[in-house]
């Protein structure tokens, strides 16, 4: 069955040639034109992947991402988001909300085809009998924390700590790897299924966001630890 995508744009002639094209490689396209009915939409369709655009009229992309990250039936669809703006504090924020990547207009279409198609097969390797390419069986426990591979859980000090898929598919790559120095590149291609250069700012903002679900003082992260200048490193 091929995979539905919902297409968020309010450019008419942009929303019409995306979702053309996206027909033509075999996806179920669903389209809105506004924050509401993206919401709305999503509600109802529950697509496999959404494509969503920053500014937007009624509510904007980041609203609309906050919201369809909240409800079950898209809480774990990769969101890619569109802007024409290219403020890294947008595309920090959009990450922070749950986006997963970031296109900045104007691109091309073989690169949106190519994001499309990495964050719909690392989606079906996450829901495949694996669960995921980076988790493998098993409890880890380092200091405080206890991190079950298996059934994807995590707790401090006891206490479960809620974790969305990437968080968690960052966490276990890194304490698999405990001790060794990872770069931004590397957990980009195995965590985020990147294969170039991606934005390694994504990576930053995901460690942050972890940390604070997991050091008992982010600030003084004694988990994951920065490397400058290369990359992270879970000490634990």
């Amino acid at each position: 069955m091929s995979s539905t995508i919902l297409l968020v744009e309010d450019d008419p002639n942009l929303r019409d040639t995306l979702a053309y094209r996206l027909r033509h490689e075999g996806y179920q396209v669903v389209t809105a034109a506004d924050g509401p009915h993206a919401v709305e939409a999503a509600r109802k369709a529950r697509p496999d992947l959404i494509v969503l655009d920053l500014m937007l009229p009624g509510m904007d992309g980041l609203e609309v991402c906050k919201q369809v990250r909240a409800m079950p039936e898209t809480q774990s669809a990769p969101i890619i988001m569109l802007t024409a703006r290219a403020e890294e504090s947008d595309k920090i924020l959009g990450l922070e909300l749950g986006a997963d990547d970031y296109v900045t207009k104007p691109f091309s279409w073989p690169e949106l085809r190519a994001r499309i198609r990495t964050q719909l097969r690392r989606q079906e390797q996450l829901s495949g009998e694996n669960a995921s390419p980076v988790v493998k069986q098993g409890i880890i426990e380092a200091d405080s924390l206890r991190i079950d591979l298996d059934r994807r859980q995590v707790w401090l000090d006891g206490q479960e700590v809620e974790l969305a898929t990437r968080l968690f598919d960052l966490l276990a790559f890194l304490v698999q790897h405990r001790g060794i120095v990872l770069t931004r590149g590397r957990l980009l291609e195995h965590v985020w299924g990147y294969d170039y250069a991606g934005d390694t700012r994504t990576v930053d903002v995901h460690v942050r966001w972890l940390r604070e679900k997991i050091e008992r003082d982010p600030s003084n992260p004694q988990l994951i630890q920065t490397v400058r200048g290369v990359g992270y490193r879970f000490k634990g």
